[in-house]
């Protein structure tokens, strides 16, 4: 690079001396020039190989000139050649991609302390956050850039047929199913979930040692009293859902839908809230007794269904509010604060806008 540089400032000054000569000087010395030219082309012989600064110079007089009569050292299209690599450096840099500008800095520090307070958060949990707890419109794929970790990749798809059929029925169709829990004194604990399909609240739960059919027909009456639109319930082929319990639901005015032998993904929606509890709770708690667990579902239960974004929503929380008001961009309301409230002893936290003086 220095070389090259030398090289055509060496070049530069001499275009000078050259411009303070007469007309008459110049063309004497021009036909001078193309006469030895001549005498070596019809010699054959091959020229030395021209270094950077050479080519620079002969590609740019070429544009001042018709270089194509005079050229006799190369090829033309070797000419050409040096001319697109001589202004290759700023075709590129005036077609470079600029982009979209960055976060401010106060919004990347934010997206990442959440990252590395919520350990189980992904990008789609931290832009729902963001725009429904604070106002602030962030695309999930930007979250991704400025969070501190990697984020692992999702699951399997749903079964298009059943998710088809539940978009459909949402309103009137219940989920339930069974999941256990192993206790410190290593005592499996049975949870009893039921589902609401169209709003994905937990309309719900309970924990018992000894799962009975009767137990389970009591869990139903205290879900439907009648005045709900629900019509059907969908549990898998377990021994528990006796042929009792399907006539107690009949007399509640529910039909039944079982799901095929060995095909969970029927009961996609109640099998993913038994897989969020693990990975957003009881995966980071070891319950003591059946008491402890109780306080634990207890209070993830009502995070999830007041304070948990949920992506199939919208994003939406199932007894929240669909948006922040006021909503922005990437700035905070003026006069206003982020505040965060543990969840969990702070496994998970709760983000809220209040007031400066608060």
């Amino acid at each position: 690079m220095p070389r090259t540089v030398l090289g055509l400032i060496g070049d530069f000054l001499q275009l000078l001396a050259l411009g303070l000569r007469s007309h008459t000087h110049l063309a004497a010395e021009h036909l001078f020039l193309r006469k030895q030219l001549a005498f070596y082309g019809e010699r054959r012989r091959k020229p030395r190989r021209l270094d950077d600064a050479r080519r620079l110079t002969l590609g740019v007089l070429a544009r001042f000139i018709d270089w194509r009569r005079l050229l006799t050292v190369v090829q033309p299209e070797t000419l050409l050649r040096w001319h697109r690599q001589a202004f290759s450096p700023s075709l590129a840099w005036k077609s470079r991609r600029r982009g979209r500008p960055r976060l401010p800095t106060h919004l990347q520090e934010l997206i990442g302390e959440m990252t590395r307070a919520n350990r189980t958060w992904g990008e789609e949990r931290i832009a729902a956050e963001l725009l429904l707890k604070l106002g602030i419109s962030v695309s999930a794929r930007t979250v991704r850039r400025y969070m501190a970790r990697p984020v692992p990749s999702g699951r399997g798809a749903r079964t298009q047929i059943w998710s088809t059929f539940l978009r459909n029925h949402a309103s009137e169709v219940l989920a339930c199913d069974f999941f256990v829990t192993v206790t410190a004194s290593f005592r499996l604990i049975y949870v009893f979930v039921v589902l609401d399909i169209s709003t994905r609240r937990l309309v719900h739960w309970n924990v018992t040692e000894h799962p009975t059919a009767e137990w389970t027909i009591q869990q139903f009456r205290a879900v439907v009293t009648g005045d709900e639109p629900y019509r059907f319930v969908i549990h898998d082929r377990d021994a528990i859902y006796s042929s009792a319990v399907d006539r107690a639901l009949a007399s509640m005015q529910l039909h039944a839908l079982m799901t095929p032998v060995r095909a969970p993904t029927a009961n996609a929606f109640c099998e993913r809230l038994i897989g969020t509890v693990g990975r957003e709770c009881l995966d980071f708690m070891i319950p003591l007794n059946e008491q402890h667990l109780r306080r634990i579902r207890a209070e993830w239960v009502s995070h999830d269904t007041r304070g948990r974004p949920h992506a199939s929503l919208g994003p939406g929380i199932p007894d929240g509010p669909r948006l922040a008001s006021g909503s922005t961009r990437h700035q905070l309301p003026h006069g206003q604060r982020v505040a965060a409230v543990a969840i969990l002893g702070g496994l998970h936290h709760e983000y809220r806008l209040e007031s400066d003086a608060a």
